[in-house]
């Protein structure tokens, strides 16, 4: 069965998350991937934790696993003359080049799409960056919690009465490589049409702003901040309430529906008279909010889970640690996570596909690769370098 992206060849000029991740995608689809690593250390995103059996090892961070699936790793210093042309050899034969270099670095060795697309003109590149290729912010720098803040997302996370929350991990990130790839792959559409290759800028910054379309539009059309969700008199927070052994979160909670809740949750206090109606409940709120805790901390989050989808047609969803995603039955069902052998950090099961194709299914044919595991592969038998000028390159440390 062919793959999605057989046949599509890209240069990986990316390190630590959100480049990797874009160019992850288009390897799981069957995109030969070449990535580029800095000679010695490599992405430096092998320096980060967690590491497989907590040893801090190059082929061990957890993240680069992840994020270097089906890839090749050449090591090349693109500082030297030797080693931009290299680059350049290989840039002459790809489709597609991604970097996400801050946007002064590369076009200060000499390297900018002009200069890559001369001997390729159908050549696309995608640069990804904290905010983009232009802009007073060009050259600042971030990282994924300024992102957020600055992208106007972080503002509206949390309640009102708090501090505004943001996302865990690197998903502002994880954002921008999608982009990226999305973008990578529209342009190749529009080069397969017209012949013609494209520079692509992609802003992480932009990339989360672009999920605020509801706040971002009742501001342009009527002036309207939107604030946190409040915390309504009356109402059970939309948000995580203890269980005896964890959190849930309840949706649709109260209105038309109260004696119908208050059946569900068993609740001899809250069919008081005192709760029976809106008004009561707001004028009574602090007292149905200490009920409503006791009352869910008496219950277990599955049970409740099952019997509100199952029975009540209820939105509620538990908060689930590590081991209870990995054991849910709808993850199992589909198939979603995969197994991975390496070489050096050993077996383990990965998350699986983003998406589901049916005649071009995702797949992990191959582990992350060791640092610099396909010099001889791709410097020798693909550009025409002997052995003893491969290895002289490494001597000077080109290579």
């Amino acid at each position: 069965m062919a793959a999605a992206l057989e046949g599509i060849k890209v240069l990986d000029l990316t390190h630590h998350v959100a480049g990797p991740y874009c160019t992850k995608l288009m390897a799981d689809f069957g995109a030969e991937v070449t990535k580029v690593e800095r000679p010695g250390s490599g992405d430096p995103a092998r320096a980060m934790p967690p590491f497989a059996g907590d040893d801090p090892h190059p082929d061990k961070s957890l993240p680069f696993l992840y994020l270097n699936t089906n890839k090749r790793s050449v090591t090349l210093n693109f500082k030297s003359d030797t080693g931009r042309g290299l680059l350049h050899r290989m840039a002459a034969s790809s489709d597609i080049v991604v970097e996400n270099f801050r946007p002064r670095s590369l076009p200060a060795m000499g390297i900018t799409y002009e200069s890559l697309s001369r001997d390729n003109p159908e050549l696309v590149m995608v640069s990804i960056s904290n905010f983009g290729q232009t802009g007073p912010y060009r050259d600042y720098e971030a990282t994924d919690i300024v992102e957020y803040a600055l992208s106007g997302l972080q503002y509206i996370f949390g309640s009102n009465e708090r501090e505004p929350l943001k996302h865990a991990f690197s998903q502002a990130q994880y954002k921008a490589g999608a982009n990226a790839a999305s973008a990578a792959l529209i342009a190749m559409y529009h080069r397969m049409m017209t012949g013609e290759g494209q520079r692509i800028d992609i802003s992480i910054q932009e990339s989360i702003a672009t999920g605020l379309r509801d706040t971002t539009l009742a501001y342009a059309y009527t002036g309207q901040v939107k604030w946190r969700q409040p915390r309504e008199a009356g109402e059970i927070p939309r948000s995580p309430v203890a269980t005896s052994d964890g959190h849930i979160v309840p949706i649709a909670f109260g209105g038309p529906n109260w004696d119908s809740i208050v059946e569900f949750l068993g609740s001899e206090e809250l069919a008081d008279e005192k709760f029976s109606t809106p008004d009561l409940r707001v004028r009574n709120s602090a007292e149905l909010d200490r009920i409503v805790t006791e009352t869910f901390a008496a219950l277990e989050k599955f049970d409740l889970f099952y019997r509100a989808n199952r029975i009540r047609g209820l939105i509620y969803g538990v908060v689930q640690d590590a081991s209870e995603l990995r054991e849910n039955p709808q993850y199992d069902h589909r198939d979603y996570f995969r197994e991975v052998s390496h070489p050096v950090a050993g077996t383990a099961e990965i998350p699986g596909p983003p998406l589901n194709m049916e005649g071009t299914p995702w797949a992990v044919n191959s582990p992350a690769p060791t640092l610099g595991q396909h010099n001889r592969e791709v410097y020798c038998d693909e550009l025409g370098l002997s052995a003893d000028e491969l290895a002289r390159l490494v001597s000077e440390g080109v290579v």
